[in-house]
């Protein structure tokens, strides 16, 4: 009796040894495909609990998740022949386990094939736009193309391509130098050609507000010309019509303005006595 309890003691733990190797979990996160006899079998498995054949069949599991592959920076040559070294990124998952297995086996093999689609695409769409606009405009636009394309081609590897971005594009090293002693050069003539156009401007304002004030004083001094004029003629008046009720007193005193003008300190003249230009000193 006692041998028969040993006897059903190990066939129950080799069965349950043999159903242990028969069950098999996924997790939310994965999905899996059956390999029997190193072929893999038609049919994927999703979260949850399954069988298979033990020893026969073995389980490979996937991702479901979205993944990034980070590429290495590579040189790219634009439309207007500028070298630009750029850096991007991919976001993608395994849309067919089974067809995934076949052609890149693990995602090694999928990021370095994901690597050629990728880089093939940005090269065909960037080497079509000039680096102004890569670096400003059309980026997004490019962009979209890329991952389109790219999603088309990574089919046939059972992969889906989520979107495609740059995360950085500079110029090469050895063209930075060169790239930014044109931009000084350029912000240098840019500089020079506003200056010429400020001191030209200066000019044409200086040359106005001379031009306004030589009118001015021009129309000032026609003015008080005017009114000088009109104020001799107003005194004119006035002494010819003082003059004309005593001529005497007038002729004295021009003769005495006459004297004050010709007789000066140390003046000396030799005149007759009886002068008329004397005829008040008698």
């Amino acid at each position: 009796m006692k041998t028969k309890g040993k006897f059903g003691t190990i066939a129950g733990l080799i069965v349950i040894f043999i159903a242990s190797l028969s069950v098999f979990t996924v997790d939310q996160t994965q999905q899996a495909i059956v390999i029997q006899l190193g072929k893999p079998l038609a049919g994927t498995y999703g979260p949850g609990l399954h069988f298979k054949i033990p020893l026969i069949q073995q389980v490979v599991q996937f991702e479901r998740r979205i993944l990034v592959y980070d590429a290495t920076p590579t040189e790219i040559l634009t439309k207007d022949k500028k070298n630009l070294v750029v850096d991007n990124y991919t976001k993608w998952y395994i849309a067919d386990p089974l067809r995934f297995y076949t052609t890149v086996k693990n995602e090694d093999g999928a990021q370095s094939r994901l690597d050629d689609i990728v880089y093939a695409q940005l090269r065909v769409e960037l080497g079509q736009h000039d680096l102004s606009d890569i670096v400003s405009s059309t980026r997004d636009i490019i962009m979209t193309k890329v991952a389109q394309k790219a999603a088309e081609r990574a089919k046939d590897y059972g992969i889906h391509v989520v979107d495609v971005r740059i995360k950085r594009a500079d110029l090469p090293e050895q063209n930075e130098k060169h790239v930014f002693g044109r931009m000084k050069a350029e912000r240098e003539r840019q500089a020079k050609q506003y200056r010429s156009e400020g001191e030209e401007e200066s000019k044409k304002i200086t040359a106005k507000a001379d031009m306004e004030r030589t009118i001015v004083l021009a129309k000032a001094y026609k003015e008080s010309e005017q009114l000088k004029g009109e104020g001799d003629a107003v005194a004119v008046k006035i002494y010819a019509a003082a003059y004309q009720k005593d001529l005497g007193f007038y002729e004295f005193i021009r003769s005495l303005e006459a004297y004050k003008k010709a007789l000066k300190e140390d003046t000396k003249l030799v005149i007759n006595a009886d002068s008329e230009f004397f005829k008040f000193m008698n």
